[in-house]
């Protein structure tokens, strides 16, 4: 009596296609963490998220020093809003599409390092952001000094878009992303020295 041939897979046609699957599903991976890596709008979900005025930031934690230009956390826009000028005491009414903000007085600076897209924190010792994992450092207003002695990071801190309308309530436009500056050497104009050497090592 013959045999029927059976209507399963062979043990080789299993592992290839179980082959191709895996590499298939990795690929897809891969290219939604890039996607989300470079550009960060897409996990934004292209949002403007209005922040409020300087007195709405310092009244979320009375123990972060907002008003002394000390970088605040702002989870729905993935942002450090930080004051640029602490002796003017509010946000100035305009449009920043640079995300420069010295003309409104603030800035926002997006949350991942650009060096490998770790968090930065801010460190209330020194006023200045420090990378965990890299050691990447910038000033407050997340510029970079030049020099390795600083990090392997080869710009500073991206921003965002900014609007502050004639109440001094800031909007983040988390569509906008620019990219950080170049580094500067220290003591030069545009890095504000850390307020004491070597602070949060």
């Amino acid at each position: 009596m013959a045999r029927r041939p059976a209507d399963r897979l062979s043990r080789r046609e299993l592992l290839r296609l179980s082959l191709g699957a895996t590499i298939g599903l990795w690929l897809a991976e891969l290219g939604a963490g890039m996607i989300a890596f470079l550009w960060p709008s897409a996990t934004l979900a292209l949002a403007k998220v209005r922040i409020g005025t300087l007195q709405d930031l310092i009244a979320v934690d009375r123990s972060i020093p907002v008003e002394a230009g000390f970088p605040v956390y702002v989870p729905n826009a993935r942002a450090f809003v930080v004051v640029v000028d602490p002796t003017r005491g509010r946000f100035l009414p305009g449009e920043d599409p640079t995300g420069d903000g010295t003309r409104l007085n603030v800035r926002a600076l997006y949350q991942r390092c650009p060096h490998l897209g770790c968090r930065p924190n801010p460190c209330v010792e020194d006023f200045w952001f420090h990378c965990p994992c890299h050691q990447s450092r910038y000033d407050r207003l997340g510029t970079k000094p030049a020099g390795t002695a600083y990090g392997p990071a080869s710009r500073g801190m991206d921003r965002f878009a900014l609007t502050v309308d004639e109440n001094g309530v800031l909007t983040v436009d988390c569509t906008k992303l620019v990219l950080g500056p170049l580094p500067i050497a220290l003591g030069q104009p545009g890095v504000l020295p850390p307020k004491v050497p070597n602070g949060c090592r």
